[in-house]
């Protein structure tokens, strides 16, 4: 027990996940005769941690392109929904201290899959899914071992200037050699044989 040591970190603690499947009414201005295209778009939203959910709240416009008075003439309605989903959070162990810090990611933007005229044929019923997934970041605690190190291992420097050092050393040698050999401070030693004989 006295080799191990409990390190508080930052962590994602809790993860949920969740597709959602909407169907909304919208009432065009003018009763429409059929349906030529629909597209979503402006997309914002906000999210909070709310006890063990993660609650999104956002909007998005949804605009129809259909046509009236029986298929002659066209337009397109925008209309802005409004929508609060709740996802649920899944944690994989209960040594977390509660944080409020969550990071959403939309793995689906929300996007029509199907748009019909009602039965009374005054109004659209417009199918828009989405899908997000939360994680939610706070502090845990880790356990790791610790072993006693009385040294480091030696490490191993690759000498870049070895090659420029050892060269730069032959030079000043051979210019040390061929100085001695030279005159010394401008003065000429010659050796006289005759004061030998």
């Amino acid at each position: 027990m006295k080799r191990l040591r409990q390190i508080v970190t930052k962590a994602v603690v809790a993860k949920g996940k969740k597709r959602v499947e909407a169907s909304e009414v919208i009432r065009p201005s003018s009763t429409p005769t059929s349906i030529l295209g629909c597209w979503v778009i402006n997309h914002h939203y906000n999210a909070k941690k709310v006890g063990k959910f993660v609650e999104i709240t956002g909007k998005f416009d949804v605009n129809v392109w259909y046509a009236y008075n029986n298929n002659t003439k066209t337009a397109v309605h925008s209309e802005t929904i409004h929508y609060k989903d709740r996802i649920k959070l899944h944690y994989r162990d209960h040594d977390v201290i509660e944080s409020n810090d969550c990071h959403v990611r939309v793995l689906q933007q929300p996007n029509c899959i199907e748009a019909i005229i009602s039965q009374n044929g005054d109004c659209f019923n417009v199918v828009v899914e989405r899908e997000f997934i939360v994680e939610v970041i706070g502090e845990t605690k880790v356990v790791v071992s610790v072993h006693e190190v009385d040294y480091e291992e030696e490490w191993v420097y690759a000498d870049e200037d070895e090659d420029e050092s050892s060269s730069s050393s032959s030079s000043s040698s051979s210019s040390s050699s061929s100085s001695s050999e030279g005159p010394r401070h401008g003065f000429k030693f010659v050796e006289d044989s005759s004061s030998f004989h």
